[in-house]
């Protein structure tokens, strides 16, 4: 039966008779779901490079804007999505969000097809493609009160953790199914490739035929067997304390149709502020951190604003914003996830611009424009760190079942303070020297440390935020915090392109220390003092 009446994870003669087996089936539908949410929201950065190299008629600078509009995108879905489950219902979010990224990807596939599909079609699959960012909040939301406090660690840690493997999975599949002609005449024609490429395997001439098309159509496969498994294999709780007003599915339907379309209009006018006028933006220019306060804001406000019981029912979720933890665990989960997905973007073209070119110094200037015959490939390493901070999450979630949320995060904040430091400083050092690669080994293993580290914070800050919050708040908790860190998908990048171009690239991780430093403090005062409100939950 789809909806259940009763459900009582902490009672243990409930949980091993029924609910443990209910709640597993849940997880395992809910993971490739968010598997493939994470991977529709993060393609563009892949699609833009091959776009590039294809001939695609677009500059860096238009091109960009997709992934930032990708990202913003995503980031403000995550504010409604994480209220989804208490109106809604468990099932009916995720088969609806899921379904939703057939869109995109479908439509991504056509547009790609024909390379004088004008740009404003592209930005606006990107402001779609953002349905896949703000899936989490409601998959993180809803895992939550199937499993009892003492697994939610473990149990989140791989929905989240397993989840994230989107990004990975995305980095090596595309390259390789953009390679071959896999969906026949259904596919399209080829193009070919005006520069070099590459993938998992190896790099790819110029010259050879590519179906970049392929970056859209392939996650059909996955998402078509999904529709089906979510409707069929997922549960709505009707408690009280998670689902207790969830109406017919079709009005469950409108309910988040209403919600995220707020989420796209605000997000929307933030980039079209931002953004100059060769982009469709307005050309005010204005700045990224007013940009984000604004539209965070106008999200939150006018979801609020919305008449009847959604309205009601919000102000009465946004209670979460009267308790100072709200804030808190915002701050350090900013940290971990915000990391995480900031620098799963912002990677490839850190190996790209610092070890992929000479940097020379030319009649007194130095210079950054000279390939680098023996530079490291991005494609081949860069999906190796997302890979091992998606791998390692689970593991955070299950040492901080046994060892408590906060004195884990805490050691993660120092291994990332130290880490950012170390990789600034060979990124430096690299981005000096005419031999960058013999800076790469030490830069990449710090990258790797650092990954890891915000892999186990992920699921270690779950932990925190299970312990800290009544199983009411918990959940919205976990959405909103979740949101606001997946800004950085959108922030992080964009400080390092400014940094590169001020020929600075190491100040933005050494900014990065800096925040991080601060967060060691905050998880101290608020979570590991001896006379704290939380001492080592």
């Amino acid at each position: 039966m789809a909806d259940l009446q009763k459900w009582e994870p902490e009672n243990d003669a409930f949980w091993e008779s029924t609910g443990k087996k209910i709640a597993q089936r849940n997880l395992w539908i809910s993971i490739p779901s968010l598997l493939c949410g994470f991977a529709v929201w993060l393609y563009w950065g892949i699609l833009t490079v091959q776009m590039m190299n294809a001939g695609f008629k677009f500059s860096a600078e238009e091109l960009f804007t997709l992934t930032a509009i990708a990202g913003l995108s995503g980031a403000t879905l995550r504010i409604p999505s994480s209220f989804f489950i208490r109106f809604c219902g468990g099932r009916n979010t995720i088969f609806f969000t899921t379904s939703l990224l057939i869109i995109p990807a479908f439509f991504t596939g056509l547009a790609l097809q024909d390379p004088t599909t004008p740009l404003w079609q592209y930005q606006l699959l990107a402001l779609l493609s953002g349905f896949g960012g703000g899936n989490f909040a409601s998959s993180m939301s809803n895992i939550s009160f199937f499993f009892p406090k003492k697994q939610q660690g473990l149990a989140l840690g791989l929905n989240a953790g397993l989840g994230n493997f989107g990004v990975t999975t995305m980095q090596i599949l595309i390259p390789l199914f953009m390679t071959y002609g896999v969906f026949g005449a259904l596919g399209g024609d080829p193009v070919t490739l005006a520069s070099p490429s590459g993938s998992l395997i190896g790099k790819i001439p110029a010259g050879s035929e590519t179906w970049i098309q392929n970056g859209g159509f392939l996650w059909l496969l996955l998402l078509v067997p999904l529709f089906f498994a979510t409707w069929f294999g997922m549960n709505n709780i009707r408690t009280p304390e998670v689902s207790p007003n969830v109406g017919s599915p079709i009005s469950a339907f409108m309910m988040i149709a209403v919600m995220l379309t707020i989420g796209l209009a605000t997000a929307g006018a933030g980039l079209w502020l931002m953004l100059p006028e060769s982009a469709n933006g307005s050309g005010f220019g204005v700045p990224k951190e007013l940009v984000l306060v604004l539209v965070v804001a106008s999200t939150v406000f006018l979801l609020k604003m919305l008449p009847g019981a959604i309205g009601e029912s919000l102000s009465k979720q946004y209670q979460i914003f009267n308790n100072k933890h709200t804030w808190v665990m915002s701050v350090i989960y900013t940290m971990t996830f915000g990391s995480f997905i900031g620098f799963a973007a912002a990677f490839p073209l850190a190996i790209k611009v610092i070890f992929g070119f000479q940097h020379i110094v030319v009649d007194g200037v130095m210079t950054h424009n000279t390939v680098n015959p023996n530079g490291p490939s991005a494609l081949m390493y860069a999906w190796m760190a997302p890979f091992i901070g998606a791998l390692i999450r689970p593991v955070g979630g299950w040492i901080a079942d046994k060892f408590g949320g906060a004195f884990v995060t805490q050691v993660c904040s120092l291994v990332m303070v130290g880490s950012s430091l170390g990789a600034a400083y060979y990124m430096q050092a690299a981005y000096q020297s005419a031999t960058p690669e013999e800076f790469f080994v030490p830069f990449f293993a710090l990258f790797l440390l650092l990954f890891a580290a915000t892999g186990i914070g992920n699921g270690s800050t779950f932990r925190t935020i299970a312990m800290v919050f009544p199983k009411e708040q918990a959940g919205p908790v976990l959405g909103w915090t979740s949101a606001v860190a997946a800004y950085g998908a959108f922030y992080i990048p964009m400080v390092f392109g400014q940094q590169i171009k001020a020929t600075t690239p190491e100040v933005a991780l050494i900014g990065f220390a800096v925040f991080y430093s601060l967060c060691v403090l905050v998880n101290w005062w608020f979570y590991l003092r001896k006379d704290g409100e939380f001492y080592n939950p």
